[in-house]
């Protein structure tokens, strides 16, 4: 595909703390209903309230990732997304990201304004994404999964693994894809990694890539874990999507502790509040 010029610049990420981006899915099928907003005025409403709670970074997306979802169109996705990063950056100076792993759709949303593309495929799945990517460039979230959303947790769901070692094999590919995207023109402090949490993993994947996230933090990229209201924290705590706020709390707070710098979530002030406490109390150095 053609790539157009960039006409604007993507403002700096500050990870001397840790942030907090606020999840504002821009369809009808992600699996937290409170996270929907299925019209351009209802996300931006959305993103414009989590800003007020204090998010650092406002995550759109046009397609549902969850497990069993559907694949959706170019043409879709874009009418979905689009109109929405138009509004809310007319409305505010905050850092968007979009979570696609189509080109297109990334070019026309960081022409509109986004800063960074979260994509769940590592950018494997569209060779043109990373170019784009570079033009502009936009920070880029690299994400391990294994399978696509249709079908991933088919068998993990049953307590099997697909792993001999997952840690091992999450570290070896997230630092092959960061050098590949290099490669290809993006800047190496514009990449952020994500060991991708309840993506082709059983929950006991997913609680080993929690305890060890400080290997994945030495592979020497800033770090983001989306983890919140999962079906690991179902599975630990029993409880069902609506329930999972405490759980997800605590293993976000776990995790900053040990080296993530953005956490993804559906519950901002809340994690706001996490965030003032634990700077307060653990004065951890980052």
């Amino acid at each position: 595909m053609p790539v157009e010029k960039a006409w604007r610049v993507v403002m700096n990420l500050d990870f001397s703390a840790p942030l907090v981006m606020a999840i504002v899915n821009c369809n009808g099928d992600s699996f937290y209903e409170h996270s929907r907003a299925i019209s351009t005025e209802s996300a931006v409403k959305k993103a414009l309230q989590a800003e007020s709670d204090g998010a650092d970074i406002i995550d759109f997306g046009g397609e549902s990732t969850r497990p069993g979802a559907e694949y959706v169109s170019e043409d879709e996705e874009l009418s979905r997304v689009l109109p929405v990063v138009e509004g809310f950056r007319q409305r505010s100076c905050l850092p968007i990201s979009v979570d696609t792993r189509k080109a297109t759709v990334a070019q026309a949303v960081l022409r509109a304004g986004a800063d960074i593309i979260n994509d769940i495929s590592a950018m494997e799945d569209d060779c043109d994404m990373a170019r784009v990517c570079a033009v502009y460039g936009a920070y880029v979230v690299l994400m391990h999964k294994k399978g696509v959303p249709k079908t991933m947790q088919n068998t993990s769901f049953g307590g099997e693994s697909f792993y001999e070692d997952v840690v091992s094999e999450v570290v070896a590919y997230l630092r092959t894809a960061a050098e590949r995207v290099k490669a290809e023109g993006v800047a190496g402090d514009r990449v952020i990694l994500d060991p991708g949490i309840g993506f082709g993993k059983s929950a006991e994947d997913n609680i080993a890539l929690i305890r060890e996230l400080a290997r994945i933090r030495a592979v020497g990229y800033p770090i983001l874990i989306g983890l919140s209201r999962k079906s690991v924290i179902g599975r630990i705590t029993g409880r069902d999507v609506a329930h999972r706020l405490a759980g997800t709390l605590a293993a976000n707070a776990i995790s900053i502790g040990l080296g993530a710098n953005i956490i993804r979530v559906h519950d901002t002030r809340e994690h706001i509040d996490l965030i003032k406490v634990f700077k307060s109390c653990a004065r951890a150095e980052r």
